[in-house]
């Protein structure tokens, strides 16, 4: 197999009746068509994808060539090279070293795609544009493709970005993580239609302070994009929470890498990520209180007169705010925002200021001290203190949160998942009382039928008089956090 190469690559998803109008807004270029047969490799124990990598063989015009692929992000290592036949070569190249010696290679799933692809030249750089139209099959299941790829054969990665702008404004192209691969993969697991939660982080050892970044945000913006694909296409309760944990979750990172994060773009990715996590925040709290309020009314003891009036009343407002929070992930502000915040990630200036270039071990422990030393001043502050106070107080013990699973791979898993249990516990008991403060005001904002609001204003008196005893549990909770020993330390 030839040396690695390092394929360059945006994708992006578009509907089958816009690829038309995205190759018309293209720059001129030499153009072919293709059909494009891809059979995809593993081991019966899935070795390949538990490390990261796919194998394809792929057949078009009568020549086979195998590739192997490894890596996320805008920059991916690719090897590639002729073969005869469709069986994949098990010896070719750095397949053998994730493998066991004489490993049955299994075909997983099929790829079968038309391509029109053309060549073009772009603000100084060679890019090849693909429109991908087919299915991926696995067993009994199969599943539509339509992609738009743009590939940097040559030139500056900014290009990349440039005409991906310049064609979503001839066509609605949401920006994707998910290899083809990825897709077939979910695919074969009956995973391919679930909300996306996040997945672990595993930093590399000697890895720099800005890499390391890279691989938290990548993982975020991966998990942004997934669910937002379940929302335009079936808004529900746990795609709108996993959007938002993944927003969530890159705007806790630009804290922890807060020291190495400057520079042009960063504040209107600061704001757009806000304005994201905020567009779900409706949804999420009617579904909160449904599912937690509302359920234990239901299924306890003694419900209030009006509960099913109000039941049906919460979950027709909760279908509305998921299309709402479906039509954001939708709209062109967030197309924009998901462009630029892969382009500053990937290639902003950011990652040439010099403690970018650090290693993350002798960042990492300095960051945690960082989240610590913040959570212990809003522990204080929220001792006696009232609801804003322990509002500050939930939002940082999130981010601490965060910060120690984005961390976590460059500790010891014992030390870390003690830490992380005391964390925890305190995460439920300030959640439990943030639904009790929130329910009110949310209530109170909603146009509720009479029966409805009567059992509405039953259901918050009870809570209201749990409140005492859920700040003294959040209280012990967050003492216990403060006096567990730092894992990092």
């Amino acid at each position: 197999m030839n040396g690695a190469a390092q394929e360059v690559e945006l994708k992006f998803l578009c509907v089958p009746e816009d690829l038309g109008a995205v190759l018309a807004a293209a720059p001129a270029g030499d153009e072919e068509s293709r059909e494009l047969i891809s059979v995809y490799f593993d081991t019966a124990d899935l070795r390949l994808q538990k490390a990261g990598v796919s194998l394809r063989v792929r057949e078009s015009g009568g020549q086979c060539v195998q590739t192997l692929k490894r890596g996320d992000g805008l920059f991916r290592e690719e090897h590639e090279a002729p073969i005869a036949g469709l069986a994949p070569d098990p010896e070719l190249g750095p397949l053998p070293s994730f493998t066991r010696k004489g490993a049955d290679l299994r075909p997983v799933f099929n790829v079968r795609v038309s391509r029109r692809q053309r060549t073009l030249r772009y603000q100084g750089a060679e890019i090849e544009l693909a429109l991908d139209q087919g299915e991926v099959t696995g067993g009994e299941q199969k599943r539509p493709i339509s992609e738009v790829e743009l590939e940097l054969k040559s030139g500056p990665p900014a290009a990349l970005f440039a005409l991906a702008r310049e064609l979503s404004a001839a066509a609605p192209l949401y920006l994707a993580f998910d290899s083809k691969a990825d897709r077939g993969q979910a695919l074969v697991a009956g995973e391919d239609q679930a909300p996306r939660k996040s997945g672990k982080v595993e930093l590399a050892r000697g890895a720099t302070v800005a890499e390391a970044f890279q691989t938290v945000a990548r993982k975020a913006l991966t998990q942004i994009a997934a669910n937002a694909v379940g929302l335009r296409a079936e808004p529900s309760a746990e795609a709108v929470h996993q959007l938002r944990v993944g927003a969530r979750r890159l705007r806790s990172a630009l804290t922890t890498f807060k020291p190495v994060l400057k520079g042009e773009g960063l504040e209107a990715v600061k704001a757009d990520l806000k304005w994201l996590s905020h567009a779900c925040d409706t949804p999420r709290n009617l579904d909160v209180f449904a599912e937690e309020t509302l359920q234990s009314a239901e299924t306890g003891g003694d419900p209030p007169l009006g509960l099913p009036a109000l039941r049906e009343a919460i979950d027709a407002l909760r279908r509305r705010a998921w299309a709402e929070a479906g039509e954001t992930a939708a709209s062109e502000r967030f197309r924009a925002l998901m462009i630029a915040a892969t382009e500053w990630v990937e290639i902003g200036a950011w990652r040439n200021e010099r403690a970018a270039k650090g290693p993350i071990e002798a960042f990492a422990g300095s960051a945690l001290d960082r989240h610590r030393e913040t959570f212990e001043k809003r522990r204080r502050a929220a001792e006696g203190g009232d609801d804003e106070a322990r509002h500050h107080l939930r939002i940082e013990a999130k981010k601490l949160r965060y910060a120690v699973e984005a961390l976590s791979s460059l500790y010891g898993h014992k030390r870390v998942a003690r830490y992380l249990g005391s964390l925890k516990d305190l995460q439920e008991e300030l959640g439990a009382l943030n639904d009790l403060v929130t329910a009110e005001p949310l209530l109170a904002g909603l146009s509720l039928p009479s029966e409805a609001a009567f059992a509405a204003g039953e259901l918050v008196g009870r809570k209201a008089a749990a409140k005492p005893k859920l700040v003294a549990r959040v209280a012990q909770a967050a003492k216990k956090l403060s006096g567990a020993e730092p894992f990092w330390g």
